[in-house]
């Protein structure tokens, strides 16, 4: 029996038939990405449409601040314990006497012009030595080279700008969020400093530890993913890092508007300010945000607060914190009963540039009285 062969029509059939059915797939992948790319240009075009009513609203109290660098006199580079380069800049006092330096730790993705309006102020006033600093990885200051960041590092940084620019006289240490923690880490690392040396404490809208539930205020993606993950996102820093960047300038217009949402309380802040601030984030390379994950996650500087116990702190955070909620502020004063709590209305979480002047309202005084 011969093997029965096929026709020539069944063959052209057959052949005809792949290339239509890869045509048909791709039609449909075409039409797929068509509709997404339709998608996405509509997203945009909504953000960019909010974002331009929003900043040219009426009223805006901060349209003529330039935000740009302040006077100081003087600006030096620290090496940290870790190798990276911090940028510091000092600003004497105008008058002569013997009154604490004041020395400013920003938080996690921005930089020393966290406290542009308390800088300011107190530049002003004239009485006090302040020391500015960008933290590792943040502002002017270098990137860490190799692993991840660690806030017990951060505290040690803290030390060599102490060293450095305070060698002897009274301190005050402000902390904003990270900032604070960074605090807690070289009062952990340094107890004998306090009382002695540093004679007093603000903490503005920080923790003590809980962090992997307030997510304190870590890029909108990262903020989603939960502890188990955070070594996907190392590998995504290492792997995709200028595939994200260029994600992060398409989408400006969206980290503006969640800038917005979740820095501030105020449902209609100055949009100077939230430019202001989302500048500072979008300044933070996707690489620094990545090695920093892991350390704020596990944050846990409870122990810590002991050594504060020895100088007077004031706490101060927003109503609308959404990052490091009231309840964060509360449970360190459960463990610092003599300290002051500070609980500013209708603000989130850049309290002092959000609601600066009640800000230096209270903190001025403050640092009047532990000086």
């Amino acid at each position: 029996m011969r093997p029965v062969k096929p026709s020539a029509r069944s063959s052209s059939r057959t052949g005809r038939s792949g290339p239509r059915r890869r045509a048909k797939q791709v039609g449909i992948a075409g039409a797929v990405i068509g509709v997404a790319a339709a998608g996405l240009a509509t997203a945009f075009a909504v953000e960019r449409a909010l974002v331009r009513k929003s900043v040219n609203a009426p009223g805006d109290p901060h349209a003529d601040e330039e935000f740009g660098e302040q006077p100081h006199d003087e600006r030096l580079t620290v090496t940290a314990a870790d190798g990276t380069e911090l940028h510091v800049e000092i600003v004497e006092p105008q008058q002569a006497g013997a009154k604490p330096t004041i020395v400013f730790v920003h938080g996690f993705a921005l930089d020393m012009g966290t406290f542009y309006f308390q800088r300011q102020a107190l530049t002003e006033l004239g009485e006090h030595r302040l020391v500015f600093y960008d933290q590792p990885g943040h502002g002017r200051s270098s990137r860490l080279q190799s692993g991840d960041y660690d806030i017990a590092a951060l505290g040690k940084s803290l030390a060599a700008v102490l060293d450095a620019t305070v060698p002897e006289g009274r301190i005050i240490l402000v902390g904003h969020s990270m900032g604070g923690m960074t605090i807690m880490a070289f009062a952990e690392q340094y107890p004998e400093w306090f009382g002695e040396r540093v004679t007093g404490v603000v903490l503005m809208s920080t923790s003590a530890g809980l962090i992997d539930k307030a997510k304190l205020g870590l890029p909108t993606l990262a903020a989603r993913v939960s502890a188990p993950f955070i070594p996907l996102w190392g590998g995504a820093a290492r792997l995709g890092g200028p595939v994200i960047e260029r994600a992060r300038l398409a989408s400006s217009d969206l980290a503006w508007l969640l800038t917005r949402r979740y820095g501030f309380g105020d449902s209609r802040p100055s949009p100077s300010l939230v430019t202001f601030v989302e500048q500072m984030n979008s300044k933070t390379s996707v690489e620094t945000l990545t090695k920093y994950l892991r350390t704020l996650y596990t944050h846990n500087r409870f122990p810590a607060l002991s050594a504060l116990k020895a100088v007077p702190v004031l706490v101060l955070v927003g109503t609308k914190d959404y990052l490091t909620p009231v309840a964060h502020s509360e449970d360190i004063l459960r463990r610092l009963p003599d300290a002051e709590l500070l609980k500013i209305d209708n603000s989130g979480h850049v309290v002092m540039l959000e609601k600066a002047d009640e800000v230096n309202a209270a903190l001025i005084p403050f640092l009047e009285r532990v000086s």
